[in-house]
Formats: structure tokens, sequence, C-alpha cells
């Protein structure tokens, strides 16, 4: 029989509570969310939008929030829906007869705030992406690289950002943005 302690830490939130604060650059692990992967065509966008109660962007490059529910453009088809309020992303498309496919990625994700003005510089030491303003502006995401692996990346304000990972993979971004925030403080 497992001992409590020892069931308990093993589903413990990654990362939970990690912070590190540099000149210009402060990184937080946000708490657990909930997040589909959505795929679906575009007759089923509509439906889908009401469902979920935020219209779900076209447009390359491009997110939507409303009360606590984001949904990031990744490909023509496909998106990725987060939801920080704690919602049953799964249910609310559970009712659509329309063709799609919603899976439940929360368990797989960690999310990781980015702030501050040296935020894109730090972000920018492994991910070539141009995150000027102008090219990457307040709620641009796209999915791209950081270092060795793949992220979600969504601007949340003029100095904020979001980085979505793979849970194995969140020790080694974070480990990777902390080093960039001192690299770039230097």
């Amino acid at each position: 029989m497992a001992n409590a302690a020892t069931t308990t830490a093993a589903h413990a939130p990654a990362q939970a509570g990690r912070e590190f604060s540099g000149k210009g650059v402060k990184l937080a692990v946000l708490k657990p969310a909930e997040r589909i992967s959505l795929r679906a065509p575009v007759p089923s966008i509509a439906p889908l939008s009401k469902a979920l109660g935020l219209i779900l962007p076209k447009t390359p490059k491009t997110s939507v929030s409303k009360d606590g529910r984001t949904a990031l453009w990744l490909g023509p088809d496909e998106w990725l829906v987060i939801d920080d309020a704690g919602g049953d992303l799964l249910a609310a498309c559970a009712g659509v007869k329309q063709l799609h496919s919603a899976v439940g990625v929360s368990h797989r994700n960690v999310g990781i705030s980015v702030t501050g003005p040296s935020a894109a510089a730090c972000i920018n030491a492994g991910c070539p992406q141009d995150l000027s303003l102008a090219a990457f502006p307040v709620g641009a995401c796209s999915r791209t690289i950081l270092g060795k692996v793949e992220i979600a990346l969504l601007r949340t304000a003029e100095d904020a950002f979001r980085v979505e990972c793979w849970r194995s993979f969140s020790d080694y971004v974070f480990a990777f943005l902390s080093q960039a925030a001192t690299d770039a403080a230097a």
C-alpha cells in the first residue's frame, strides 16, 4: 500500500509555486488550468464557439479570451483552449453534434508566465520568432520552439507572455527561461 505522502506528491501539479525574478523579468508557474486540444473543420466552428462561449479565432497568430477562457489558433483547424476558471471544456464540447475532436490535455501542459520589460528578450534567447510588438502584438499566439522544445506562446500584455509546454519539458523550459533572464540582466 502506498503511503499518503508519496501518493499526494505524485499528484502535485508540475513545478507548482515555482518562481524566478531577474532584472526586468519575472517567471511564475501558473496554477493548473483546464485545457483541450480542439480540431474541427470550418462548418463546426460556429457551434463549437457557441458551446465554448467564445468565438474561435480563424486568423493565424490570433487568440480570443473571454471570462477566463482563451482559445489560441494553432493551425487552420486546430486550437488550444485554456480555461483558467476551471470550467469543463470537454463537457462544453460534448453536446456539439458537428464533426470535431476535443481531447483533454490539462494533465499534459504546464503554463509559465513571463513578465516584465525584458520578457520578450528572455524568450528570444531560445525562440527565433520576432516578438516585437509590431510583429507579435498583444493577443498574438503561435506554436514555436524554445531551445529544444515545442511551446505554444501567447502575448497577454505588452510586457507579458504565457508559455505553454508539455509537463515532461516544464523543468527544462523553466530552467532555460531562468538562465535567459539571468543572462539578459548581465
